[in-house]
């Protein structure tokens, strides 16, 4: 069994060798968030897994090529996530707040986007996001 979690290890580490996330500064109620951007099918099914720990002001940014309802589920993910769900225009379109780490439950909001942008749990709250709030992309 030992032998299998290296092995398990070892091909997690070849996979976050094979690509690296771009990142962007971003803004939203007028709070910069330096996001790594998920632009890729392996980049956004990979996501913030395994991450023991996200800056403050740090999250991912999901960019989808199609505009609908977009199902995110937190299995490896060991922190707990907002996830803000954005529009084509930009527009903050719902949230979803303090994920459950390690869940299959799935997340959505039942309005379509085109982005996600997930930050620590409570950003949200804390800076007071809501539906149509402007997400700004420098």
């Amino acid at each position: 069994m030992k032998i299998l979690k290296k092995i398990g290890l070892l091909l997690l580490f070849l996979l976050l060798m094979s690509f690296s996330y771009q990142q962007k500064n971003i803004k939203i109620n007028n709070i910069d968030v330096i996001a790594e951007i998920a632009d890729s099918d392996e980049k956004r099914a990979f996501g913030l897994m395994y991450r023991e720990s996200l800056c403050e002001n740090c999250g991912m940014l999901f960019i989808f090529d199609e505009i609908e309802i977009h199902h995110f589920w937190m299995k490896n993910t060991l922190i707990s996530l907002d996830m803000i769900f954005i529009n084509e225009d930009y527009k903050v379109v719902g949230v979803v707040k303090n994920t459950e780490p390690k869940s299959l439950i799935s997340r959505f909001v039942r309005t379509p986007s085109k982005y996600v942008l997930e930050v620590n749990s409570g950003f949200s709250d804390k800076y007071k996001i809501s539906i149509g709030d402007t997400l700004y992309l420098e």
